[in-house]
């Protein structure tokens, strides 16, 4: 009776934040090795999903069920990463009320997330900010220095006004010192944290050199590596090429945003990758044969820079079919999905940089106001998730070798000599 009262004694102190947990770092963290991410000493693949609405939705009481709901249908399906929003800025029920000023019941929806995560065995990928007015945004941290005299004239000057850089630096830092109220952890110190973004899909278009976002990632990728060691850094981009590789420019769906793949990936603090890949929206006047060409073109592309220029991981972090496309069927989303999926493991089972992938976007069911077209419900979906599970699998296996001290190599030659 004594032990349990001294349990729930503990747990009252954790949740006023009295007594702060501490995990050591390399305890359950994902670290990278050239090409490869690590967890506890072996190559680490992983297929996984994007849920921006996590937080949200969780950050009331009675909804928090369609968090864990998503949680339990994602492991069932071999998903074992989420990427999702630790960011909601000014609007309608924000995270952030004003720089510096937190809506402590959203908080509560990020440490429930954080913490139900853990729980499911999901590892997550939290973005810090959105490049579009969606949730605030760039948009919303220029309107707050405006308000505060400064002279701006567009929201990409985000990304060089001492003022906004201040505040966002400071999002960085409230957002990775946070102390869940739920497990006692501090968000830095948290393993069930995969990775941090920058910032979702950057772009910006009034300095097509890329000089701005190129400084920008630099001097955000230090400050926030100065407050936490721990986690894996990955900027949040679409994947454009820019002016370092002219060459692959052509690439680009026919336009340019001032971003640049490689040098932005090269950038000291960038651990690893990403691509994101929406041939529908990019490439909306082609027939789905030529998207589908365009979409096998910049998955190739992007892997071999990864393994032979950038030397780092690369994630596939959001691709999807919108069935809102005219003449939409499920045939093409599936063929989207397989053929995302089968560039991956091609690349994974060699021991190469791809090393998994994101779909836009899962929802559960009764969720319909948050459906874009894009939206993954399971129970719906079953040729969709039966690609789902066989990518997983096929993910798992290879860590499972590895683990087993084999590399894929090693069994294919295995298994040649059975059949001999």
């Amino acid at each position: 009776m004594k032990q349990w009262c001294l349990v729930c004694l503990v747990l009252l102190l954790i949740q006023s934040g009295k007594i702060v947990l501490q995990v050591e770092a390399g305890d359950g963290f994902i670290s990278t090795r050239g090409t490869q991410l690590v967890l506890d000493g072996s190559p680490f693949y992983a297929n996984g999903f994007n849920a921006y609405w996590l937080m949200y939705m969780a950050s009331d009481p009675s909804q928090r069920n369609k968090v864990s709901s998503a949680f339990e249908e994602a492991t069932r399906h071999g998903l074992t990463i989420a990427r999702t929003w630790a960011f909601s800025d000014g609007g309608y029920s924000p995270l952030q009320y004003s720089p510096g000023s937190y809506n402590e019941q959203m908080f509560k929806g990020l440490d429930f997330v954080i913490s139900e995560a853990r729980k499911y065995g999901i590892k997550l990928v939290l973005s810090l900010v959105n490049n579009y007015a969606d949730f605030g945004g760039k948009k919303q941290y220029v309107d707050w220095a405006r308000s505060q005299g400064q002279y701006l004239t567009a929201d990409d000057d985000f990304f060089s006004n001492p003022v906004v850089k201040g505040y966002y630096k400071n999002h960085i830092k409230a957002i990775l010192t946070r102390c869940n109220s739920m497990t006692g952890v501090v968000y830095k110190d948290d393993p069930t944290i995969l990775a941090w973004e920058l910032i979702n899909e950057p772009r910006c278009s009034s300095d097509p050199s890329g000089g701005r976002i190129q400084s920008w990632i630099t001097e955000m990728a230090s400050h926030l590596k100065s407050i936490d060691g721990n986690h894996l850094l990955e900027v949040g981009l679409e994947g454009f090429y820019g002016p370092s590789s002219a060459q692959k420019q052509q690439l680009n769906p026919y336009f340019q945003i001032g971003t640049d793949f490689i040098l932005n990936n090269q950038i000291p603090g960038i651990d690893f990758a990403t691509v994101h890949s929406y041939p529908d929206i990019w490439l909306s006047n082609s027939s789905d044969v030529e998207q589908l060409s365009f979409l096998k073109n910049w998955l190739n592309n992007h892997i071999e820079d990864a393994q032979s220029t950038l030397q780092k991981p690369v994630f596939f972090a959001e691709f999807g079919k919108s069935s809102r496309d005219p003449n939409f069927n499920m045939y093409q989303r599936d063929l989207l999905y397989n053929t995302v999926y089968s560039a991956i493991y091609s690349s994974a089972k060699g021991g190469g940089a791809a090393v998994g992938g994101l779909f836009w976007q899962l929802l559960t069911e009764g969720m319909d106001s948050f459906r874009d077209g894009y939206e993954i419900v399971l129970s719906e979906s079953p040729s969709t998730a039966s690609l789902i599970v066989e990518e997983s699998e096929k993910l798992n296996h290879i860590r499972k070798m590895y683990a087993r001290g084999k590399t894929p190599m090693m069994e294919r030659e295995q298994n040649i000599r059975k059949t001999i």
